[in-house]
């Protein structure tokens, strides 16, 4: 009685699929907040400053929220999902502020292609990367369960620091120079 075969092929799809999703609904969710007349429930999950913080709200949000549907499509067949998804995540998250300001250093500005690029290629590498673990050996159920944690505390992290953000660059808006949802 052991665990059904990943069937490679489908998750490859759903993670294509993903993709798509994750990068046309991070876009969407860069207006959302203007767009609801500044509802500060809708400023939880959607950008509501130019900051590089509110920026990474694009993907995680989209990211969970496919990972939500996946769940239901993949569960009895990939390998390790929380690990993979909150891998994907994370990368995410991760790759967007450390190419961000790692070419503003060089070029001293911000160039809108490239952050536009860096999104778009982040998502993509999360979502290879949550492929590869789900079709990888299963690992200890252990991995999920921390993972789902880590979701959880970074999905808290962005909704508490929209209405108390702490006062570092990373949060700071660039063109008003303020924190969190503007007055």
């Amino acid at each position: 009685m052991g665990m059904s075969r990943p069937n490679n092929r489908s998750i490859l799809v759903y993670e294509l699929i993903g993709m798509v999703f994750i990068i046309i609904l991070g876009s969407i969710l860069h207006f959302t907040f203007e767009w609801s007349g500044s509802q500060p429930i809708v400023g939880a999950f959607s950008a509501v400053n130019e900051s590089v913080w509110e920026h990474l709200k694009l993907a995680f949000w989209p990211a969970l929220l496919f990972m939500l549907i996946e769940y239901g499509l993949l569960k009895k067949t990939a390998n390790n999902f929380a690990l993979a998804k909150t891998v994907a995540v994370y990368l995410m998250v991760l790759i967007i502020p450390i190419v961000f300001y790692s070419y503003t250093a060089v070029t001293g500005k911000s160039v809108f292609a490239i952050d536009i690029s860096t999104f778009v290629v982040a998502v993509i590498i999360g979502q290879l990367a949550s492929y590869k673990l789900m079709t990888y050996r299963k690992l200890s159920e252990y991995f999920n369960i921390v993972s789902i944690a880590a979701l959880v505390l970074l999905g808290l992290a962005f909704v508490l620091s929209t209405f108390y953000p702490p006062q570092l660059p990373i949060f700071r808006d660039p063109i008003t120079g303020k924190y969190g949802i503007p007055d």
